[in-house]
């Protein structure tokens, strides 16, 4: 009579085994890498329709924003865009990479894409550089098989929801897709919820900011509306800010007499 193993099912919760290793790697001098904060608010969900993607403009370089109006909704193919946050040079050149691609294998096989060809493309690519390429993206498109939404991580891993956030932003967009959020939404009510979603990242991260983008892709047409909000209108200056001469003193000056030894033009 052949023997049977009995296996014990693992128990739920946390699994803190790597937890003693963890603390003689940083005792030994391991540098373990530290946390990305990407500085976006990016977002998308699947209406009646189609999907509604939608991501904040601004763009950060540690706590000086260095871009007000930067586009974080990128073109993928005819049918799908992809929303990006993280480094925004990893983001821009992997999705023209992607579309690239894409467009390739469309002319090869003469066949409309589908959203999870370019799922696939994206996550082989990224996991390739265990997520050292800092591209933190929400794909979002229509094909033969209806509204798919995807996200996908810079490591490779990918979620399927009906709707998601991602970015420093995404925990305010998502309290308001959680809230708010039911299937089989209409255009006009999606992109209300999608807008305030992504007004919530802006108005609560200092790292999302500006102007509300949105991108509205169905079965027969694409609206990709820059800007779809102007978030944060730039009030005027209420005050004068003109000071008379002598208010700040002057400790010391100096005088050069320059002389003009030559006049000629040169031509290049």
């Amino acid at each position: 009579m052949a023997g049977c193993a009995v296996t014990e099912l693992p128990s739920g919760g946390f699994s803190f085994e790597q937890c003693t290793r963890n603390e003689l790697l940083r005792r030994s001098g391991v540098t373990f890498p530290t946390p990305v904060k990407t500085g976006t608010t990016i977002a998308g969900i699947v209406f009646k329709d189609g999907v509604i993607l939608g991501a904040d403009t601004r763009a950060t370089g540690g706590s000086v924003v260095a871009d007000k109006n930067c586009a974080k909704i990128h073109y993928i193919a005819k049918n799908m865009y992809c929303c990006g946050a993280g480094t925004a040079a990893d983001t821009e050149y992997t999705t023209e990479m992607i579309s690239s691609q894409l467009e390739l294998h469309r002319l090869s096989t003469g066949r409309k894409l589908r959203v999870t060809t370019a799922l696939q493309l994206l996550k082989q690519y990224l996991y390739r550089y265990q997520g050292y390429i800092g591209a933190y993206l929400v794909l979002g498109g229509v094909d033969i098989t209806g509204p798919q939404l995807f996200t996908v991580h810079a490591h490779g891993s990918t979620d399927k929801l009906p709707y998601v956030a991602m970015g420093s932003g995404s925990l305010a967009a998502m309290s308001v897709f959680e809230d708010r959020y039911k299937p089989n939404m209409e255009l006009e009510e999606g992109k209300r919820l999608v807008r305030d979603a992504i007004a919530a990242g802006i108005f609560n991260d200092l790292g999302s900011g500006s102007n509300v983008d949105m991108c509205i892709i169905t079965a027969d047409k694409v609206d990709y509306i820059r800007p779809y909000e102007i978030a944060n209108v730039k009030s005027e200056r209420s005050g004068d800010y003109g000071y008379k001469a002598g208010t700040t003193a002057v400790l010391n000056s100096s005088v050069y007499t320059l002389e003009v030894t030559s006049e000629d033009i040169m031509e290049c």
